[in-house]
């Protein structure tokens, strides 16, 4: 079996009770839903440096990450080419972020391809992948106290 490790940086920005999405691209399993703009890091990149620039590429805004959050960890098996399988472990690091700048635009040819604020109260109704939900759990607890 084949070990594969993700790391990865995202934002929740939320903005008059509105947080911000990108719709994910392609054809695999999560096409057409709805995550928390960043993505994988490359080798040698801060952490910090990798939200700014995916958070910019997925959505077109500057995003100034303000605080981080908390580490998700995610891991799943799938199938693979030749009858093999992969065993994935994702670990995401989840900013809170400020957008600073820029203009709301769609990524194109990219992971994404649709950004768009969404009312916090209809979050829930979208088709979202579970990083969301584990992205506004940090957040809340963050500003419970």
């Amino acid at each position: 079996m084949q070990k594969e490790l993700r790391v990865a940086a995202y934002a929740v920005c939320i903005r008059e009770r509105r947080l911000l999405l990108a719709r994910l691209s392609g054809t695999g399993g999560a096409a057409g839903r709805w995550t928390l703009p960043g993505g994988g890091m490359e080798h040698g990149e801060d952490p910090y440096d990798t939200v700014i620039r995916e958070a910019e590429e997925e959505t077109g805004y500057a995003v100034e990450p303000v605080a981080l959050l908390g580490v998700d960890s995610i891991r799943r098996r799938y199938p693979r080419k030749f009858g093999t399988h992969a065993d994935f472990h994702g670990l995401r690091l989840v900013y809170e972020g400020r957008v600073t700048g820029g203009a709301l635009r769609h990524e194109e040819n990219g992971s994404t391809d649709l950004a768009a604020w969404h009312d916090l109260d209809t979050v829930g109704e979208l088709p979202t992948v579970g990083l969301v939900e584990a992205g506004l759990n940090l957040w809340t607890r963050a500003h419970e106290s």
